[in-house]
C-alpha cells in the first residue's frame, strides 16, 4: 500500500504553525508497513485542492487528507471532495445528534454553521469522531482510496488509530517492516559515518540506514523489510548490537529515548542530585532537564546567574577573576561550578557562561565562544566550545552538549558499571 499525506490550511503554508500531523501520520504509518511515497500541503482553495489531489492519485494507492473540515467558510475541502467525486450533500442526522451532544455537556447549544457542518457527501463512508464534532470521511474511486479528516492533531489521531488504518489494512497488503533507532551523541553526522560506513555499505538490500541529525545529537534509524516478523526482528536486533559495539561511547539510547530521560535515570540510579548554573543558556538547561516527569527525584534547582553582579553575590564568583578573565572563562564556569554545589548542596553541579550571538564577541573571544564546568567537590571538568553566530542554535547545542557530559561523568565517576 503507498499513501500520500495531504494537509490542508493557509496557515501551513505560510509559516504560522508547523504541520506536525504530517510528521506524525508518515511515522505511525511506517511503523504498520505503508509505504509513504509522498507528503504535500496546499492551501483553503477549491482548485488547488483538486490539483494536489490528481498529483497524489499519480503515485498513491491511498491519500490521507487532514484540515478544512470545521464549521467556518473558510472550511471548503467537504464541498470540494464532494465536488471531486460527483457527490451530492444531505444532512447526515447522525452528525448532528453527536455534534448536540457534545455542546449540551458545556451548556451550549448549536449553530446555523454547526448544522452546516453536519451536511456530508452521499456516498461516502462517514466514520465517527469520539475526539470532536467533525467526523472523518472515506471515498473510494477506481481503487484508490481518499480519507479527509479534520486538523486537530488529537481528533486525527484518534482517527488514523481507530477508524481509518484498521479499514486500509483490510483493503490493502502491506508488507511487515520494522525499524530502530540508535540514538547518539557526542560526534557529528561525518564522524559517525566514517566510523560505521564500511558496515552499512555490506547491508543487504531489505534493509536501510538513515542519518537524522540534529543539534549535538544524530539518531541512527535502521529498518527492515521483509516477510516474517520474527526472523526480521531478530535480523535488525543483531545489525543494532554490531553498530552499538562500534561506537558504545556516543550511544545513550534508543527509540524514543532522550538525553534527559537518560540523564534522570543515570542520576536515580546512583543516587545523586543535581544544581545548575547558567550564564548565556538562560535556563535552557534546567528547562530540558525538567521537561521529563520524575525529574524531581534527583534536580534540587538552577540558577540564572546572567550578570557579573549576580554571579559574584550568588555564586561567589571572586571580583579579580571576573576582572581578570571575563566571565567567560574556564576560571569563571570552575567557580560557578563551586559555588552552585555549595548553595544547592547537590552532588554534582553544571555552570555555562558564553557568548551566545549574535553579537557582543570580540577578536579574542568571538561570538560562539561557550564555557562548560561541571564536577563535584573533588573533581571539575571543563570544556570550550567554539560554535557559530545563531542564537537559539547555540542554546540547544550547548544544553544537549551539557546533558551528554554529565551522563558520561556520572558513568565515568559513580556508576558500578563501567564506561564504554
Amino acid at each position: 500500500m503507498k499513501a500520500h499525506i495531504l494537509t490542508i490550511g493557509d496557515e501551513l503554508l505560510i509559516g504560522q504553525i508547523i504541520d506536525t500531523n504530517a510528521a506524525w501520520m508518515g511515522e505511525y504509518l511506517t511503523q504498520n508497513g505503508v509505504v509513504v511515497v509522498g507528503s504535500s500541503s496546499t492551501a483553503d482553495e477549491e482548485e488547488s485542492i483538486r490539483r494536489a489531489i490528481d498529483h497524489a492519485l499519480e503515485t498513491a494507492d491511498v491519500i490521507l487528507m487532514s484540515g478544512g473540515l470545521g464549521p467556518t467558510k473558510d472550511d471548503i475541502t467537504k464541498k470540494t471532495l464532494a465536488e471531486y467525486f460527483g457527490l451530492s450533500m444531505y444532512f447526515h442526522e447522525k452528525t448532528f445528534e453527536n455534534l448536540t451532544k457534545i455542546f449540551a455537556r458545556f451548556g451550549r447549544s448549536t449553530t446555523e454553521a454547526h448544522k452546516a457542518q453536519c451536511y456530508m457527501p452521499e456516498g461516502a463512508l462517514i466514520m465517527e469522531n469520539k475526539r470532536g464534532t467533525a467526523p472523518g470521511m472515506w471515498f473510494e474511486k477506481e481503487d484508490k482510496v481518499l480519507v479527509s479528516m479534520p486538523g486537530v492533531p488529537y481528533e486525527m489521531k484518534y482517527l488514523i488509530k481507530n477508524e481509518v488504518l484498521p479499514k486500509l489494512l483490510q483493503k490493502f497488503k502491506v508488507s511487515p517492516s520494522l525499524y530502530k533507532t540508535i540514538q547518539t551523541a557526542g560526534e557529528g553526522e561525518s564522524r559517525l559515518a566514517a566510523r560505521i560506513g564500511p558496515y552499512l555499505d555490506q547491508l543487504p538490500k531489505h534493509l536501510s540506514m538513515a542519518y537524522l541529525p540534529n543539534l549535538g545529537k544524530v539518531r541512527l534509524r535502521l529498518g527492515i523489510k521483509g516477510t516474517d516478523l520474527s526472523s526480521m526482528r531478530i535480523e535488525l536486533d543483531d545489525h543494532v548490537r554490531n553498530i552499538v559495539k562500534m561506537i558504545p561511547e556516543l550511544v545513550f539510547g534508543y527509540d524514543k529515548d532522550s538525553l534527559e530521560s537518560v540523564l534522570l535515570e543515570v542520576f536515580k540510579k546512583n543516587k545523586l542530585t543535581l544544581s545548575t548554573a547558567e550564564s548565556c543558556t538562560g535556563g535552557h538547561l534546567s528547562h530540558k532537564i525538567v521537561s521529563v516527569p520524575g525529574s524531581s527525584a534527583y534536580f534540587l534547582g538552577g540558577l540564572v546567574a546572567y550578570s557579573n553582579e549576580i554571579k559574584h553575590q550568588e555564586l561567589k564568583v571572586k571580583q579579580e577573576t571576573l576582572q581578570d578573565y571575563g566571565a567567560v572563562s574556564e576560571e569563571t564556569v570552575r567557580e560557578m561550578v563551586k559555588g552552585a554545589l555549595k548553595a544547592f548542596e547537590s552532588d554534582i553541579s553544571v555552570a555555562i557562561s558564553g557568548i551566545a550571538g549574535p553579537t557582543g564577541g570580540t577578536e579574542e573571544k568571538p561570538v560562539g565562544t561557550i564555557w562548560l564546568a561541571m564536577g563535584n567537590n573533588s573533581n571539575i571538568r571543563t570544556y570550550k566550545l567554539q560554535l557559530g553566530k545563531e542564537r537559539l542554535k547555540n542554546i540547544e547545542y550547548t544544553s544537549n552538549f551539557a546533558l551528554n557530559k554529565l551522563r558520561h561523568f556520572v558513568l565515568k565517576n559513580y556508576s558500578q558499571e563501567e564506561e564504554a
